[in-house]
């Protein structure tokens, strides 16, 4: 969207719009408001995404296996002992299965595929095991957890992500087991006093560097089960395999250690059809560990505080995979909107700018345009720009009245007009109304049926008048969209915003003039029939984008709304983000209002139909809603780059810059701008649009909120001139007291 002339809303009365001071009190309790709940949601999300990559993601978790050491710290009753090791209350202990006793172990679930399938073996055949757990997989799938317990299966620890302990200080220890339990109580509601390490082995296979960590977890209370058999099922090799490493001799107990997650594990499903039966024919019984050693049950009820937390802490996780899943959609769809409306962008700019610009072009039957026109320029303390603005018009090359509507100014910029003495210049007075009113008035006072609309801000090149009035010649042709430009784009703030014109705004005209649909004349540079005008009530104060709002309804009136890519006009953008942020959050839901407004152009038939049907989707889309959604773009680079997959996430994010820098650089070569200002596109990509995502939240509050917002004077310098006019005599002072400088 164009410039805007920035003063402040008036209210519906008209007169002074001036209001009495807010109390302090007041005024501090409304501040914090502005922010909080873009701030909440932004927060909010990222705590999410987070949590999500947190617990999906494995960047905390050290997997290193510490190659073997020495062995001479370990006890010789544990090195030749059984696979349970109790080092609880400072003892030292080694338990073996009793004979035809089989505890299968599963580690490293549940997962959603595999463990199911495992759970329903067992309970064909009545068979109970043990699941190593890792927090996890607990946390994302607590159901299953629960169908463990409930069908009399026994929990231990497998730590939170799946570590080597022996890296681990004691501190990392216990976050590892904490973490692990507190899932399991969220999900069952229960403890386990049962835990394994990972990439245990047996217990001979102890060393100077896991004994250490098995010594710890027994102080904190837990049992160290490690097996006796290992199928090592993870590698696939073959049910038949995997059924011989499972199968004891001689009737010995044993523990087996066996996986329901990490991988494909129909071979470990099958393996459970055969072994289950065929061992217990021959008189084996598959318990649970503490069954097999006679020994009090492993698991302990929790309630309280440490209940609601487990629980909640499920909820988060659960809750983060759904947010997540939400945005994946979101980045899909604001993703395939950014392509598509490129696409179009691309596609029906270059056929605009080709047909405009054939030698036998012509706008209509009754071209050239040469009758005389009335400029509006409504002006609310513009006096350090009015001179500027007057003084182009005047310079044009086609015959004008020029009518600068003085909007109660206190500056005497109504003052500084007259004392101009321009020929064809009058001042009209009124007390501060707003811009809508200003316009009426200056349209109710024009001697001429082609109006030309501008603001106090603005200069024109000497043929912008008389090109933007040429779409005239066709009778169809209601208004015109001029092109606005940024005059002050050698600073930063400047260059994104020039970027953002060229490539937003007058690129996006291209494409709804060949489309039919052209949602604003901006304020900055517009052209109307007074016929047209006043078919459609003239310009309306219902909304804060009076620009969209008349366009809008213009095109309800069956008019056709077109752009004049020659008719320039270099405007002065905000030079500072707060002032930045005032305009664009008026645009903002100032467009909102207007959509709303015309939302009946929807469902209405006929030629004035075509907007509802094609211009005020996309304009809702493009405008309103894919804005609002594209910071995900930058919001899944930060996860990616923390969480991964880094160098994918990095060329997804790159290939959006480069689609964009293709688009950009295209724009510019339609408007014969140089391309130096491209430079800054990647950092206008990341912060500039985290601003707008900011502005349009903030807006979406307000329109739902039933909020109301005033216009905002933005501080101008009268630094903009057309490129290649003839500098204008620099005055000091103002009102009447203005003298010529030296």
């Amino acid at each position: 969207m164009a410039s805007r002339s920035n003063r402040r809303r008036s209210n519906r009365a008209g007169g002074r719009s001036r209001r009495a001071p807010a109390p302090v009190n007041a005024r501090r309790l409304r501040l914090p408001m502005r922010w909080l709940l873009p701030a909440t949601l932004l927060i909010a999300v990222t705590a999410m995404l987070m949590l999500r990559g947190y617990v999906h993601s494995e960047i905390l978790a050290d997997h290193r296996i510490r190659p073997e050491t020495a062995t001479d710290q370990v006890p010789d009753e544990i090195l030749g002992g059984g696979p349970v090791i109790d080092t609880r209350g400072g003892k030292t202990a080694s338990l073996s299965v009793p004979e035809q006793r089989l505890v299968l172990t599963f580690d490293d679930g549940p997962d959603p595929t595999w463990t199911p399938k495992v759970l329903d073996a067992l309970k064909a055949h009545d068979a109970h095991a043990v699941f190593f757990i890792t927090g996890t997989m607990a946390s994302q799938y607590p159901d299953l957890v629960k169908r463990m317990v409930r069908e009399g299966h026994e929990i231990g620890l497998h730590t939170f992500n799946h570590p080597d302990l022996s890296y681990k200080s004691e501190s990392g220890i216990d976050w590892q087991l904490s973490q692990n339990q507190m899932a399991l109580e969220g999900a069952a509601g229960i403890r386990t006093s049962l835990f394994r390490p990972p990439y245990s082995s047996f217990a001979d296979a102890m060393d100077n560097a896991s004994w250490p960590v098995t010594q710890y977890v027994g102080s904190r209370g837990y049992l160290t089960v490690l097996n006796n058999f290992d199928t090592e099922d993870w590698q696939k090799p073959g049910v038949d395999e995997i059924i011989r490493k499972a199968t004891p001799k001689n009737g010995d107990g044993a523990i087996v250690l066996m996986h329901d997650s990490g991988g494909d594990r129909h071979q470990t499903v099958q393996a459970l059809e055969r072994l289950l039966p065929e061992l217990q024919a021959k008189g084996y019984k598959f318990q649970n560990l503490t069954e097999a050693l006679g020994a009090p049950s492993a698991h302990t009820p929790v309630a309280g505080a440490e209940l609601w937390k487990g629980r909640a802490w499920v909820f988060l996780v659960q809750a983060s995979d759904e947010i997540t899943g939400v945005l994946v959609v979101g980045l899909a769809v604001v993703g395939s909107l950014v392509l598509a409306r490129f696409g179009l962008m691309l596609l029906l700019s270059g056929a605009h700018a080709r047909r405009v610009r054939r030698k036998d072009f012509s706008w209509g039957p009754d071209g050239p345009v040469t009758e005389p026109v009335t400029v509006l320029v409504p002006a609310y303390n513009e006096a350090k720009c009015i001179e500027n603005t007057v003084r182009s018009l005047v310079a044009g090359d086609h015959p004008i009245e020029v009518l600068v509507i003085d909007d109660g100014s206190s500056d005497g910029t109504a003052r500084i007009v007259e004392d101009l003495n321009l020929p064809g210049v009058r001042v009209i007075r009124q007390l501060n109304a707003g811009k809508p009113a200003a316009l009426n008035r200056g349209v109710a006072n024009a001697r001429y049926d082609l109006i030309v609309m501008m603001d106090g801000d603005t200069v024109f090149e000497p043929s912008t008048v008389r090109e933007l009035v040429q779409p005239f010649a066709d009778p169809r042709v209601g208004a015109v969209a001029g092109n606005a430009k940024v005059g002050n784009k050698d600073s930063l703030i400047g260059a994104w915003q020039h970027i953002e014109y060229v490539m937003g705004f007058n690129l996006d005209r291209r494409m709804y003039d060949i489309l039919g649909c052209m949602p604003t004349i901006p304020g900055a540079v517009g052209a109307f029939r007074r016929s047209a005008l006043e078919r459609v009530g003239g310009m309306s104060e219902d909304t804060l984008a009076e620009d969209t709002d008349v366009t809008m309804a213009l095109h309800r009136d069956g008019w056709r709304v077109v752009y004049a890519e020659n008719a320039r006009a270099w405007t002065e953008a905000p030079e500072s983000v707060q002032q930045l942020w005032s305009q664009r959050y008026r645009w903002s839901y100032g467009t909102m209002q207007a959509i709303w407004k015309h939302r009946r152009s929807v469902v209405e038939r006929g030629p004035s139909g075509r907007f509802g049907r094609v211009g005020l989707p996309f304009v809702s889309l493009f405008m309103v809603v894919a804005p609002l959604l594209a910071p995900l773009i930058d919001v899944f680079l930060l996860y990616g780059l923390v969480f991964g997959p880094t160098e994918k996430t990095v060329g997804a994010w790159l290939g959006v810059l480069a689609v964009q820098a293709v688009c950009a650089a295209y724009a510019f070569r339609l408007d014969r701008e140089r391309m130096r200002h491209l430079v800054s596109l990647p950092l206008q990509q990341i912060l500039y649009r985290q601003l707008m995502y900011v502005v349009l939240l903030r807006s979406w509050t307000t329109a739902l909120t039933g909020g109301r917002l005033r216009w905002q004077k933005l501080r101008r310098t009268g630094v903009v001139e057309a490129p290649g006019s003839i500098p204008q005599q620099r005055t000091a002072g103002s009102g009447s007291e203005r003298r010529p400088v030296g």
